[in-house]
């Protein structure tokens, strides 16, 4: 099984959660961890049992259950979180987000807050099914970084759905999509957004922390 992958010494602990499609070591993870670090944020990135049997065997396979996995993630809060007196904040891309707004709601394990990376508030194509019921069990803060336009919720449709009135932090990210990459002619570059998204989210931790 793949190892934990640690981005930075001190600082609070993001434990950072892969999407369903790629690994923990896929270069926006890497990109979005370093940027983390460069701000003061110790990131581990991990991945859950069936992505790291496919790096094992190489056969694509979909996850599992979501309460298998908020699972696995508490066992993570536990294993980083034990014995540590740094906060520990749980977060993800994609799916690995969505995971971690599950173990926030559910509070399985004792964590500070959520930081989301594109966040899939409902499956392209289909904004009548939202996976947001569980945001009102919410005990921590909530943080979306959102490029404006993600095909799992645009600006437009989660501002329309939530009547304007957000129940978490949100960083609209200018032209982005779900991989914060932005059209060319918007002069942005996916790098740019990236940063972006690591500033907000370090500085909201520094204030929740501080």
């Amino acid at each position: 099984m793949a190892e934990d992958i640690q981005t930075g010494e001190a600082g609070p602990i993001l434990l950072l959660a892969h999407g369903a499609g790629a690994p923990m070591d896929s270069p926006f993870m890497a990109a979005l961890a370093d940027e983390l670090a460069e701000r003061g944020v110790q990131v581990v990135r991990f991945e859950f049992g069936y992505m790291a049997r496919r790096r094992e065997d190489g056969k694509k396979r979909p996850p599992p259950k979501a309460e298998k996995l908020v699972d696995e993630f508490a066992g993570k809060v536990t294993a980083y979180g034990g014995d540590s007196r740094k906060p520990v904040f749980v977060g993800g891309k994609s799916m690995g987000g969505r995971i971690a707004s599950l173990l926030a709601a559910s509070q399985a394990a004792p964590v500070a807050g959520c930081a989301c990376f594109g966040y899939p508030f409902h499956p392209p194509g289909k904004p009548d099914r939202w996976r947001t019921d569980h945001f009102a069990e919410l005990a921590v803060p909530l943080l979306v970084n959102q490029g404006t336009r993600d095909p799992f919720g645009r600006q437009e449709e989660v501002l329309a759905h939530f009547e304007s009135s957000l129940p978490f932090a949100v960083e609209w990210l200018e032209d982005g999509e779900h991989d914060f990459k932005p059209r060319k002619a918007s002069g942005l570059t996916q790098q740019a957004l990236i940063a972006q998204a690591a500033e907000r989210t370090a500085r909201w931790i520094n204030d929740l922390t501080t």
